[in-house]
């Protein structure tokens, strides 16, 4: 327990620390590249996300989020936003939570918006997703289907870790455009 405390710890500390609205080229061009393979892994193990990536306005996707929690946790990670299947910007998340968690993980989602109205909602910075957000959790091998709820589509998907978890918090999202 005395090993998980300090590590957990430290990245709830950095998860939780502002951070500058800028993401140097290097980072960009790396958040691209690993959003394709997040959206082809998201592909693969649903039974629709193709045909929703296809129909929607637009999406993000934050294909390395990093989440760490002792009874408080949190979590942040940097993703890519496409329109109609081009790249537009990119966009940072920040989670905080709260309630009975221990451990640590990572994990890749993708926020699939429905309509124009929703997707401009999120690029002008009014975009928060609360605990009872609806969100498809996915496992490697496991076809789920997802849909659209309220304009949203979420999906999550584990890539490490292990995390003990009975908590409410929510996300908060800021979209930094192309340039």
């Amino acid at each position: 327990m005395k090993k998980l405390f300090l590590p957990v710890m430290a990245f709830f500390v950095l998860a939780l620390s502002g951070c500058s609205s800028t993401i140097d080229n290097v980072k960009k061009d790396q958040i691209a590249k690993d959003a394709q393979v997040a959206k082809t892994a998201f592909i693969n193990s649903s039974t629709n996300l193709d045909e929703l990536f296809q129909k929607s306005e637009g999406y993000a996707i934050f294909p390395n989020v990093g989440k760490g929690a002792m009874v408080a946790g949190g979590a942040s990670g940097n993703g890519a936003v496409y329109q109609k299947g081009n790249l537009i910007g990119y966009a940072k998340l920040k989670q905080v939570d709260i309630g009975f968690q221990l451990g640590g993980q990572a994990f890749r989602q993708v926020i699939l918006f429905q309509t124009t109205k929703e997707l401009e909602r999120f690029k002008n910075g009014n975009f928060e997703l609360s605990g009872n957000a609806s969100a498809v959790a996915m496992d490697d091998g496991v076809a789920k289907s997802v849909e659209f709820r309220d304009g949203l589509a979420i999906a999550t998907m584990p890539k490490a870790g292990a995390m003990i978890e009975v908590s409410v918090g929510g996300q908060k999202f800021e979209y930094i455009p192309l340039n």
